[in-house]
């Protein structure tokens, strides 16, 4: 038992059996030659027709190809059915009977099926010249095969049953002729079914004239006629299984140049064929019968040439015109744009120039032509300009370079020279000539230097920028030969005048700072503004390091010499700097980051001075930095603890207070305050901390006095705490929140704050007061604050700093300044509150001076909050 595997398999076996028996009856011969053709071209166009048909699933992916292979498998199966109706047909009377109808209509629909295989779309110009050149293609193989054979056929047979009889081969090889240029345009797309298709019109064209001379001569067909045909519809019976799949990119790809043109030039060429040998067979003294015919067929060709001459005239016409138009109006665009156009040959003589280049140059168009650019274009940039022509001219296969943009500099009328840019392109007009567009950037050029300047310069000082003073900076290390130095320089002070005349007087101050700073510095320095109100100078000392520290002197004299003149009124500033000295193999970035540092030390020391880097100043920065580090973990991980040192009544020793002391439990010690507030400060993280502090201290404090302990709290404030955006609302939620009442709560501030922002600060603390909570002044007589601040601030309290207290009963001027604290607290209704207090002598002192309140070691050291629990449950008295 057989069993078929590949649907092509039947259809291949059937084509092989049939191919085999047809080829022993063409050997046999005799009278069933004839029949034999037709019987195998029948099963070879139906098997074609049945295998196209089958495959239009597989082809379905392609509509083209899908419906090429439909058209061509119904015209096998009309061109099958006229083959069978043909000896029914003879018996007719007919010259042309249906079964020549049939196929008639079976070639067009293979012809048009390959036609739409090729997957081209037409446009009707396009229709009208295929049926133009495929008449001519026909008409001049007839007329050809008039003079080799078909005139003694015309002879031996009647003029109409002559025409009637080639009637249906000459449409056939009119079909021909106008699908072949589409399938061999397709370049492969329509592989193999197109070519297939095109080999079954060939073949049966072929079948079809030999056919028909047989039935006018009334011979057999010749042999060969029979052959041609079934095989060829063998072929188009497998080429839909054979069907690549049709590539995109190919369809978009024209048909290459050599084809094209081989294709244009088949007609004319058969038609010249056809002219020669009719002539040639004039010429030998025979006549061509019948003459009517004959020129019938030479006028209609002629005509048809004359016609497509005319159509191609009209197309040439045409073209001239979009040409001229799209020359003209790429001159007028560009004149628009401002550009200059002119041709120049490749020795750049100026042919032809646009009046553009009086508007733009100065330069009347009658005076450039005849001479060369080269009498216009900076020397320097001749030679360059010379080679891009020589690259541009043609070598020696006549390959064409294309255009090549252009840079130089112009010499206008005025004398000037202006950067240009120009685009050069070969063979305009197919003349050995260059368009060139020429367009001014003088404008563009200006502006690229006007960015360049501004990425690395300071808009407000005019001086080079960060950006500019680090580049510069690593230039200057990566080839030093000596010492090099880099200064820094902060104005102290500078944010008050932004806040007080705005930041527009503030930039104008910075311009001052920045020309007095030019005129201190050597005109080798680089000096550059850094950000901010901080600028930055690169010195180049050569061997004499103490050249840098004078630089820097002189820098701080320039600012602090006199007032700067702002806003109509003088503004006094002085100036921080700092100075780094490079080492040997040492980075840009960190001779910067030194002198940044030394700089911040000079601020931190008090300002108004020079400081030199040392390598301490850097550990400490670094050290301040793993310090606020673990600041934010501590609070994060609760590392803070509460200490409360008690404040007592001097005469009674009777503890009235506790002040609230902070403590940080690091490892396996403690951080000692002075080392951490301050970072605390810097980074804000004083804020949370101090909030902290606050809560808990109220709520312990209101747990003991809810045991009939009749006690107040004091809390230090910090300047951030006090900036803070809910200040005020942060200390209310704390009262609220532990139960304490405002009365017992006393807040502490120094100085210094009421020196600095003192309208806000002075607010926010009236806020407090009408709470009900009480204010301190801290460390009295350290600060700037004058008496004003005591009757503008409603202050309950003020604490004598330790450095008074310290000097009791041994500095008759600390003594005596101590006296004159007390006597003034009195003499306001003050409550004064004595800090530091170690020594017995010092107590005395103070009680005898009529100070009423103290705290110190001597009194009572600050205890955790067991401690006071415990100092509560034994007695009220230190």
């Amino acid at each position: 038992m057989i069993r078929w595997r590949d649907p092509r398999a039947p259809l291949t076996a059937a084509a092989a059996a049939g191919a085999a028996g047809f080829v022993a009856v063409l050997v046999a011969g005799g009278p069933a030659r004839g029949v034999a053709g037709a019987i195998a071209g029948v099963l070879a166009a139906v098997l074609a027709a049945v295998s196209l048909l089958t495959a239009l699933s597989r082809l379905a992916d392609d509509r083209a190809l899908a419906t090429g292979a439909r058209w061509m498998g119904g015209g096998a199966l009309v061109w099958a059915a006229g083959v069978v109706l043909r000896p029914i047909a003879e018996s007719a009377s007919f010259a042309l009977s249906f079964a020549d109808l049939a196929l008639l209509v079976g070639t067009v629909l293979m012809g048009g099926g390959a036609l739409i295989a090729s997957g081209r779309t037409l446009p009707g110009r396009v229709v009208l010249r295929l049926v133009t050149d495929a008449y001519l293609c026909a008409a001049s193989l007839f007329l050809i095969g008039w003079v080799l054979a078909l005139r003694h056929v015309y002879h031996q047979s009647d003029p109409a049953t002559f025409t009637f009889t080639m009637l249906p081969p000459m449409i056939s090889l009119l079909v021909t002729c106008a699908a072949i240029p589409s399938v061999v345009r397709s370049r492969g797309t329509a592989w193999p079914l197109g070519p297939a298709g095109l080999g079954v019109l060939l073949t049966t064209t072929m079948a079809g004239t030999a056919d028909a001379v047989a039935r006018l001569t009334e011979t057999g067909q010749p042999v060969w006629s029979a052959v041609p045909a079934p095989v060829a519809f063998l072929l188009l019976a497998a080429a839909p299984w054979a069907q690549r799949p049709r590539d995109p990119e190919a369809v978009a790809r024209p048909a290459a140049p050599v084809v094209g043109a081989l294709l244009a030039f088949v007609p004319l060429g058969l038609v010249a064929v056809g002219t020669i040998t009719l002539i040639v067979h004039l010429a030998g003294g025979r006549q061509v019968t019948p003459v009517t015919g004959v020129v019938v067929l030479a006028g209609s060709a002629v005509l048809l040439l004359l016609v497509r001459l005319t159509v191609v005239a009209g197309v040439n016409s045409r073209l001239r015109r979009l040409v001229a138009l799209a020359d003209r109006q790429l001159r007028e665009l560009a004149e628009s744009t401002g550009d200059v156009v002119m041709l120049v040959d490749y020795e750049g003589v100026v042919r032809e120039i646009g009046p553009g280049v009086e508007a733009t140059y100065g330069y009347c168009p009658e005076e450039i032509v005849g001479g060369t650019i080269f009498d216009y274009i900076h020397p320097e940039d001749v030679p360059g300009i010379q080679a891009a022509l020589g690259a541009m001219s043609l070598d020696d296969e006549g390959a064409d370079p294309g255009a090549c943009m252009i840079a130089c500099r112009v010499r206008a009328a005025d004398g000037t020279w202006r950067p240009t840019e120009s685009v050069a392109t070969c063979n305009v007009g197919g003349e050995e000539l260059l368009l060139v567009t020429t367009r001014d950037v003088s404008d563009e050029e200006a502006l690229r230097n006007q960015v360049a300047h501004l990425t690395f310069h300071d808009g407000v000082t005019g001086l080079p920028n960060r950006a500019y003073f680090e580049e510069r900076t690593r230039e200057v290390l990566s080839g030093r030969t000596g010492h090099v130095a880099v200064i820094f320089l902060d104005l102290d002070g500078f944010t008050s005048v932004n806040d007080s005349v705005g930041h527009a007087s503030g930039d104008y101050l910075l311009g001052q700072a920045a020309r007095r700073l030019r005129g201190a510095v050597r005109p080798d320095d680089t000096l550059a503004r850094w950000g901010g109100d901080e600028f930055a100078v690169l010195v180049e000392t050569g061997g004499e390091a103490q050249l840098a520290v004078d630089l820097a002197e002189r820098l701080l004299r320039a600012v602090s010499q006199e007032p700067f003149r702002v806003a109509d009124r003088d503004v006094a500033l002085t100036a921080s700097v700092g100075v780094a000295f490079a080492e040997d193999d040492m980075p840009a970035g960190d001779l910067i980051r030194n002198a940044d540092v030394a700089m911040a030390r000079a601020k931190e020391l008090g300002g108004r001075r020079v400081e030199v880097f040392a390598a301490q100043m850097h550990a400490d920065v670094v050290r301040r930095l793993e310090l606020a580090a673990d600041l934010q973990r501590a609070l994060i991980e609760h590392q803070f603890a509460i200490e409360y040192q008690p404040v007592v009544d001097l005469a009674t020793s009777r503890v009235t207070a506790v002040e609230a002391l902070v403590r940080w439990c690091r490892g396996s010690g403690y951080v000692p305050p002075e080392e951490f507030l301050g970072p605390a400060e810097d980074t804000g993280l004083i804020v949370p901390l101090s909030e902290w502090i606050l809560r808990e201290s109220c709520r312990e404090v209101a747990a003991w006095r809810a045991s009939s302990w009749d006690i107040g709290l004091s809390v230090n404030l910090s300047a951030r705490q006090i900036t803070a955006p809910r200040f005020v609302e942060t200390v209310e939620e704390a009262l609220a929140e532990s139960g304490l009442p405002a009365s017992a709560l006393t807040l502490e501030v120094i100085e210094e704050m009421l020196v600095e922002d003192a309208e806000e600060t002075i607010r926010r603390l009236s806020e407090l007061r009408a709470l009900g909570v009480r204010l301190a002044i801290d460390d009295f007589g350290t600060g700037y604050a004058s008496l004003a601040f005591l009757r503008q601030l409603p202050v309950d309290m003020i604490k004598i700093d330790p450095s008074f207290v310290s000097g009791l009963g041994r500095d008759d001027t600390l003594s005596l300044l101590t006296r004159t604290i007390v006597r003034l607290g009195h003499d306001l209704g003050l409550i004064v509150v004595a800090e530091g207090i170690e020594r017995p002598e010092q107590l005395e002192l103070l009680r005898e001076m009529g100070c009423t309140r103290g705290q110190g070691f001597l009194v009572a050291r600050p205890m955790a909050a067991r401690g006071v629990d415990s100092l509560m449950r034994t007695s009220l008295t230190v």
